[in-house]
């Protein structure tokens, strides 16, 4: 019984490294994975942006200029 139990244990063994090496070298069929989702955009507001700072500034100190 003893010899039994042992060479179960031996064959599990072989199997889980087998198969761990299959694994590790990309022979094993895998799962098909889901699309992973992009982020959504991430949104910047007015007082972010440093564009707009500055034309707001130049806006302010030169309220006359035809170019705004």
């Amino acid at each position: 019984m003893l010899r039994f139990l042992f060479v179960l244990v031996l064959f599990g063994v072989a199997v889980y490294f087998l198969v761990r090496m299959f694994q590790d070298r990309g022979m094993m069929p895998q799962r098909p994975t889901r699309p992973q989702r992009s982020a959504p955009p991430r949104v910047v507001g007015p007082d972010d942006d440093e564009d707009f700072l500055r034309d707001l500034d130049r806006k302010r100190l030169d309220p006359e200029d035809p170019e705004v």
